[in-house]
């Protein structure tokens, strides 16, 4: 069977989108190298117009759509990186743009959205919920429904991130990418096969909404009925038809990642690489945290976007600095007795370590008569340190209850 994409409409895609999108840097990263021991460099897509790659298959789409079609607008569904693609694509063709987003998308995405043009209504609590609205405009207004990976256009599209790789890296063996519904790993792999066919192509999905490991064990696309993770621009239900057939035939591999990788991998891009990405751009370096000896350098982790809610960033740098072991929560049952807490403080600064936050609980059912639980928050300098200002506590007498 004829694949629906070929290399010729990547490479013509590749033209139309000169002088639209940018060439992303492809950038050395020393910390990671040094850790994975060999080559790794970064796609930088985070730097693309519209802050994500999602822009190249949205302009290529609407491009070739014909003249009628494209005069009554288009329509499209997402939670943030494909809203702001389509919502940009379509204004740069001076053409209306509806976008359905979930109920409770975060405000910067939305107001981004409507920045490039789009119009924005909401629907439903999940992204599935708004596509069901966006279809339903679409065949109520005529406006041309924009999928957000499963169409032969968005994938060619896509697949221009691949060609500048080889360019600026002639020799790469590894290519990890983040994983949703299969429009940047389809277009990618598909440019490798035909052009490289050693290199190996890695999609890489949040192990707590991995559709695509189900899907693969079936045989074919298969719903997954609950999704929790921070990632929440690879968190698609279920592959697309089309994309899961090409990540078939081309012999691209799936992989998953744990939450705390994830965390550990945007806190490192954004303090050794000063680079501000999202958790769903981050999930091919924390292939490489994971499983560094598995993947052959150089290697190229895309990052795939760097749309990130500012609220949400605060707590991801959080969480991200309790994974590394940079934040330790504890809570300690002790006898409520004067000098208690300037006791444990104390023991606390011997270990050279900085307290952030205190909580002093006296009505926990779980406590006895005259005790006190505390609760502390303590910055310290890595796994080694924290585990020394535990041991340090423990040995002055004061049990812990529960750590992270």
């Amino acid at each position: 069977m004829r694949n629906p994409v070929t290399l010729d409409e990547i490479q013509a895609a590749r033209k139309l989108l000169a002088q639209i999108t940018r060439p992303t840097p492809l950038a050395w990263s020393r910390p990671l190298s040094e850790q994975v021991g060999g080559e790794v460099y970064f796609k930088c897509e985070n730097l693309q117009r519209a802050g994500s790659f999602k822009v190249r298959g949205a302009y290529v789409r609407i491009h070739n759509l014909p003249a009628d079609e494209r005069s009554r607008g288009v329509v499209a569904a997402s939670a943030g990186n494909h809203a702001q693609g389509v919502a940009l694509a379509a204004t740069l063709h001076e053409i209306p743009s509806t976008v359905f987003m979930p109920e409770g998308a975060p405000l910067p995405k939305v107001a981004a959205t409507e920045s490039y043009g789009a119009t924005v209504r909401f629907a439903g609590s999940t992204v599935d919920e708004a596509l069901v609205a966006a279809r339903a405009h679409a065949v109520e207004t005529g406006a041309a429904f924009i999928h957000p990976f499963d169409h032969p256009d968005i994938i060619a599209g896509q697949g221009t991130v691949a060609l500048e790789i080889l360019e600026q890296l002639p020799d790469v063996r590894t290519v990890l990418l983040g994983l949703g519904g299969g429009g940047l790993l389809s277009g990618v792999a598909l440019a490798l096969k035909a052009l490289r066919p050693e290199v190996r192509v890695i999609g890489v999905q949040a192990a707590t909404a991995s559709s695509w490991t189900a899907s693969l064990a079936a045989g074919h696309p298969t719903s997954i009925s609950g999704m929790s993770t921070m990632a929440d621009g690879i968190a698609v239900g279920r592959p697309g038809d089309l994309t899961f057939r090409l990540v078939r035939e081309l012999g691209a591999q799936v992989r998953t990642v744990s939450e705390e990788s994830i965390s550990r991998a945007l806190l490192l891009l954004l303090e050794r690489n000063k680079l501000m990405v999202e958790p769903a751009g981050v999930v091919g370096v924390s292939a490489l945290l994971e499983a560094q000896e598995e993947y052959e350098t150089p290697a190229v982790a895309v990052l795939s976007g760097g749309n990130v809610d500012p609220l949400l960033l605060l707590r991801l740098i959080r969480h991200g600095l309790s994974a590394a072991g940079r934040f330790l929560s504890l809570r300690l049952r002790v006898l409520d007795r004067p000098g208690a807490l300037a006791h444990i403080l104390g023991e606390i600064a011997a270990a050279d370590a900085n307290v952030v936050d205190v909580e002093h609980g006296r009505m926990a059912p779980r406590l006895g008569i005259g005790e006190v639980e505390i609760g502390l928050t303590v910055e310290t300098r890595g796994p080694a340190h924290a585990a020394n200002v535990m041991g340090r506590l423990r040995s002055a007498g004061y049990p812990i209850v529960s750590s992270e």
